[in-house]
């Protein structure tokens, strides 16, 4: 029961913090709308939330294997939520540029000890991280929904409102750290050796979390333009098609934790990438409402190696858990923002099917990728302190 409740603390924190995420992409086309920004110009927010995050996450997760920052999850909450609270403020693109960024920051902060903290309480279990990536998952959903009852009858001076998940979820890190400390899990144990490290199988995986990034990312900024015009609808059309773009997550979460407990992981994640080749094509390419299911489809496909590439990730390198977490689930949120803008300009010059044609390939990549990696022989339950005094490692 302890560990469900952990798991439950650490699962709606979760999402307190990806609903700054999906606030990114939610937010675009209001400012397309309020001040009159391009394609590019649009996805360069989405690059300002990425490309600081893409470089700070593995750096917060690198620190996470030397010292426990257990302080930093309710830190790195207000500091997500304060960043897009702000972004509406001013009229200057570069000040809506650095508070996205500084949002960016925070999220990055957040995932590598976050997932260290989840490995922890979980004790190994795939099913239970598959509930703390749900709680990602939904508040992901529940981004444009906020976003939506915030600014969308207002304007953009209405972001502050959107500061109060970020207060519930770091007041939700505290009794979660407490409990955790006072179990006798909380304490280290030894740190597998270096050369138990599955380095090459590493790379791959985070080669395929890449191309998995690409094209969540590019659809998740463009979504909601882009049903707007295949639909003839309004804004809620392109509030729709986003939500369930990261509804569709939640039941692919949960659905990989189950399915990586009859089968393994690798096989699960290449399943899904099968789906997810036809499923982005039917986003693009069918006409009328019908495009609705594919994009709920991509979503689910995409998402049931959510959490499993998180595990394999600390299972190939056992030595380096807050790394492997900082790259496997920083990058999946990250790296797909600095491809944003070149879909932009694609766009502006073609058209935005055209732009987000070659996203079909990026779950194809991926599957590929898959077919070269093993199943761990022996997944690793290594876990760490919380307190920074004796989790500190030599090297």
């Amino acid at each position: 029961m302890r560990r469900n409740t952990s798991i439950l603390l650490l699962a709606v924190g979760h999402a307190c913090v990806d609903i700054y995420q999906g606030a990114v992409a939610a937010l675009i086309p209001f400012f397309v709308a309020e001040r009159d920004y391009t394609y590019a110009v649009a996805s360069g927010i989405v690059l300002a939330a990425s490309l600081l995050s893409s470089v700070a996450q593995p750096v917060f997760g690198a620190l996470t294997d030397r010292w426990a920052m257990p302080w930093l999850l309710p830190v790195s909450t207000l500091l997500g939520g304060v960043g897009i609270a702000l972004s509406g403020l001013s009229g200057a693109y570069g000040l809506t540029l650095f508070f996205v960024a500084v949002s960016g920051i925070g999220v990055a902060a957040y995932h590598p000890e976050s997932a260290r903290v989840a490995r922890l309480a979980s004790e190994g279990s795939h099913s239970a991280m598959s509930w703390f990536s749900l709680g990602g998952n939904i508040g992901f959903a529940c981004a444009p929904l906020m976003v939506a009852a915030a600014i969308g009858h207002g304007s953009l001076h209405w972001t502050p409102v959107l500061v109060l998940p970020a207060l519930a979820g770091a007041a939700l890190c505290v009794p979660v750290l407490r409990m955790l400390a006072r179990t006798p899990t909380g304490h280290a144990e030894a740190q597998a050796p270096r050369s138990a490290d599955d380095v090459a199988s590493f790379v791959k995986l985070s080669l395929a979390v890449v191309f998995r990034s690409i094209v969540f990312t590019g659809l998740s900024t463009f979504i909601s333009l882009y049903a707007q015009q295949r639909l003839h609808g309004s804004t809620t059309a392109g509030t729709t098609a986003l939500f369930l773009l990261f509804l569709g997550g939640a039941l692919g979460s949960v659905l990989g934790g189950s399915l990586a407990n009859r089968y393994d992981r690798v096989r699960v994640s290449r399943w899904s990438y099968l789906l997810s080749i036809a499923a982005v094509t039917g986003v693009i390419y069918t006409p009328g409402p019908a495009m609705l299911l594919f994009v709920a489809l991509t979503s689910a496909g995409l998402y049931v190696p959510f959490s499993l590439q998180v595990t394999l990730g600390q299972d190939y390198l056992p030595s380096r858990i807050g790394t492997a977490s900082g790259v496997t689930l920083g990058l999946t949120v990250s790296i797909g923002g600095l491809i944003s803008p070149l879909l932009g300009h694609l766009a502006d010059t073609t058209d935005l099917q055209t732009a987000l044609a070659p996203l079909i390939a990026m779950p194809a990549l991926s599957w590929l990728v898959f077919r070269a990696l093993p199943e761990p022989t022996a997944p690793g339950t290594r876990t760490a302190t919380l307190t920074p005094a004796t989790a500190r490692h030599d090297g």
